[in-house]
């Protein structure tokens, strides 16, 4: 998407979703830029969503909800659920004359084809009741409308309460929203926002509570240019890093979480390397990079005392079982895992941790880097051009792998794992079948070297962990982990032939 709002056959809804708690609301009315919007009195909104029995509508990407408004009802279909913070979707509204769904309103809409069939029929899921109040404020060179939204949501399987915060493009530039933003941040701590009202729903109807999850697939288009790729692989990264940021902050500290944090915050930074090309002429994308590292070193602190207590502590016992020191390891290395999590969470909270992703969105959409030639080039030609570069740097860096030292088997290991993202980050841009054929050929094997690279360095990092936690000596991993390393070198260095083995899915 460029800066500007883009001109689509369907209207469109570009707006900045945030959020924040209901006391975090309050205390934003007192922003110097939202006077105006506090003296708005607020008007009561109620919003029914209807879908099929069988939920078709959802699993095609839509929502259609009838709300009453000024004594009017609105149908509305929606298309799309945005990927994280800015939402960008296709919006049909037409007025209707009750609180049922017109099928006359939606001839036309991308729902007409979905509900086409006379036997499908539609049933009201869940509800939200909102107090909103929505003034235009004009900021940098763009007029926004700023929306206050708190209520709650209902359905037969429960309820719960809502506050959001919504800056809508109605006139001018996508930075100007993510710069309002940041200024309203200073205020009161605003979240990038994951889901929409009816995706909130939807969990609520299925009883769903944040929990870890693994990285989605990136869908992409096989004509989309170089610039609009690079904003999918960047949206499904912060929306993987927001929904376990918030599974770890909600429930109880789940290594799961904390991994997949560090998982997705790997993907974001393999795809600012990927992408490096696009960014020769803005040193912003260098900058940041640098910065997520830096504020999420403890991050990975957390997450080798984890491996350490799951999986080489155990091993320490089965080999040192009558060392007495072996309890005030495991007791240490508690306490230590215990201080990290604490030093996570402390990041995760901070005001310098919100403003980061939100600066992170806003170069993602609007960053300099857009407006340069090289982010209009053709996607697929430029994703060629970055795997064969890093299927070089990997057969170079993996020669001899049966013999590389520690650091320099490490380097091969960072080469494997970039290739891998970038596989999976470029894979719809070839769908065709003799290419899926080989890519899951070449996710395999690349997955496998992966895996046994891992697997030797959690091995040297154990080797070193459990004296700086004891600070002192103890036991050490067994003779026979020797072994080990020799048998995951072999088949790392399998795994690697049989990767460049495979053709090259992309050409």
């Amino acid at each position: 998407m460029d800066d500007a709002v883009e001109s689509t056959a369907a209207p469109r809804e570009v707006e900045l979703k945030l959020e924040c708690g209901g006391p975090d609301l309050t205390t934003l009315t007192g922003h110097p830029l939202l006077q105006e919007v506090v003296e708005v009195e607020s008007d009561l909104l109620l919003s029914r969503y209807f879908d099929t029995p069988e939920r078709a509508l959802e699993k095609a990407g839509l929502t259609l909800r009838v709300r009453a408004e000024g004594g009017r009802y609105i149908q509305t279909v929606k298309a799309g659920a945005g990927q994280i913070g800015l939402f960008d979707r296709a919006e049909w509204e037409s007025v209707v004359a009750g609180d049922q769904p017109d099928p006359a309103a939606w001839a036309g809409t991308a729902a007409e084809p979905v509900l086409a069939d006379s036997a499908q029929t539609l049933e009201p899921l869940f509800t939200t009741l909102i107090a909103r109040r929505v003034h235009p404020v004009e900021f940098g060179g763009s007029r926004i409308l700023v929306t206050l939204d708190e209520g709650r949501i209902e359905s037969a399987a429960g309820d719960t309460g809502l506050c959001e915060l919504e800056l809508e493009l109605e006139r001018g530039e996508v930075a100007d929203l993510f710069g309002l933003a940041q200024a309203l941040a200073e205020t009161a701590p605003l979240r990038l926002g994951i889901l929409s009202k009816s995706a909130r729903g939807f969990a609520l109807l299925d009883g769903a509570k944040p929990s870890p999850s693994k990285a989605e697939p990136v869908s992409l288009s096989p004509e989309a240019d170089a610039g609009a790729v690079f904003r999918s692989v960047a949206r499904a990264c912060l929306r993987h890093l927001r929904l376990n940021e918030t599974a770890f902050l909600e429930g109880p500290r789940n290594p799961s979480a904390l991994h997949q944090m560090r998982v997705a915050l790997r993907r974001l930074r393999s795809a600012l390397s990927l992408f490096a090309p696009l960014f020769e002429d803005d040193p912003k994308a260098a900058a940041l990079g640098d910065e997520i590292k830096r504020v999420t070193e403890p991050f990975g602190t957390a997450r080798n005392l984890d491996v350490f207590l799951h999986d080489t502590l155990p091993v320490l016992a089965e080999h040192n079982g009558g060392d007495a020191a072996l309890k005030g390891i495991e007791e240490k290395a508690l306490a230590a895992r215990e201080q990290a999590y604490s030093a996570v969470q402390a990041i995760l909270e901070s005001p310098q941790w919100r403003g980061l992703l939100l600066d992170v969105a806003g170069w993602v959409e609007a960053g300099a880097w857009s407006g340069q030639d090289a982010a209009r080039q053709d996607g697929r030609h430029f994703a060629a051009g970055i795997l064969d570069g890093a299927r070089r740097r990997l057969k170079k860096r993996g020669r001899g792998l049966r013999h590389l030292d520690a650091h320099t088997r490490h380097r091969a290991r960072i080469s494997a794992k970039k290739l891998r993202y970038g596989a999976e980050f470029f894979a719809d841009l070839f769908p065709k079948p003799k290419a899926q054929k080989r890519q899951k050929a070449f996710g395999d094997a690349l997955s496998d070297l992966q895996d046994h690279l891992g697997a030797l360095n959690d091995i040297e990092t154990a080797r070193t962990l459990p004296l700086d936690v004891a600070e002192g000596e103890g036991p050490t991993m067994p003779e026979m982990d020797e072994k080990r390393v020799a048998d995951l070198l072999d088949k790392a260095a399998d795994a690697r032939a049989d990767l460049l083995d495979v053709k090259p899915f992309w050409r």
